[in-house]
């Protein structure tokens, strides 16, 4: 979904640059320490613990939990469940390489 505003082509541009950055940041990053100090500096505690939810709720589906369950366990939207559970399964494959390389 959309806001329905009309972003510029050069706006556009300037986000895909600004991604690409932040992509390649993470990637020079090896030792988790190192990613947890970046997370903590870039992002506020709001946003990291949205994050940290979206892929307790990917876990959670993956392992087939009731998306009520799934709601119930981690106070996730059934919206957000859902729109999580859409990522998982159509997205960019993301979720699944990290859920495949399983927790410490």
């Amino acid at each position: 979904m959309t806001s329905g505003k009309v972003v510029p082509a050069d706006a556009r541009a300037e986000t895909s640059e600004r991604f690409d950055e932040l992509v390649e940041a993470f990637a020079r990053l090896k030792d988790a320490a190192i990613v947890a100090a970046f997370l903590r500096d870039l992002c506020t505690t709001t946003e990291l613990d949205a994050m940290g939810q979206r892929l307790q709720v990917a876990r959670l589906v993956d392992e087939a939990v009731s998306y009520q369950e799934i709601s119930r366990r981690t106070g996730a939207s059934t919206a957000t469940v859902t729109r999580v559970a859409h990522w998982l399964r159509y997205g960019e494959g993301g979720y699944k390489a990290v859920l495949k390389r399983g927790r410490k």
